[in-house]
């Protein structure tokens, strides 16, 4: 928790922290808000196994060491095995196939889980960047409400 409110900060100071190359990030104002009022608040009360889905990761560059993205989980899998994910790229960062990765990355960690069955995402019906990354991982559109379209992939659970 303490390096989630650095970056909340803004100002390098994680950067400076990680020793990652600093370039003046600052968080969106509806991302700040949801992390200093959703986030940290279900992170405190998490219990040790969910954890990890109330945080979300930095996707760093590592040639130039610089946060290119962030990307993470709405929450633990529900009853029925299903868990949703979110991101965003940095500006600058964008269509340079970071995002791609990295949601081929997270995808990769539940399949090694049980307890996920199904990965969802929603994004806005104009944002064409996000949906071709959720297309280029094989996520299907299965609903819209309003100008927001509903994705979800399948998990196939690796066996050992």
């Amino acid at each position: 928790m303490p390096q989630l409110e650095l970056y909340c900060k803004g100002n390098d100071e994680l950067e400076r922290v990680l020793n990652l190359m600093p370039f003046g990030r600052n968080m969106l104002p509806q991302v700040h808000d949801t992390v200093m009022k959703v986030t940290l608040p279900a992170m405190r009360k998490a219990a040790e196994q969910d954890y990890l889905f109330f945080t979300f990761w930095l996707v760093v560059d590592k040639l130039s060491r610089t946060i290119v993205a962030e990307i993470g989980f709405k929450g633990p899998p529900a009853i029925d095995g299903c868990v949703e994910i979110g991101y965003g790229t940095m500006q600058p960062m964008q269509n340079k196939g970071y995002m791609t990765e990295a949601v081929n990355g997270l995808l990769q960690w539940t399949f090694q889980r049980e307890d996920i069955t199904t990965v969802l995402a929603e994004t806005y019906a104009g944002n064409k960047a996000s949906m071709r990354v959720l297309e280029k991982n094989h996520f299907t559109q299965f609903n819209q409400k309003g100008d927001m379209l509903w994705w979800r992939k399948q998990v196939d659970v690796l066996t050992g």
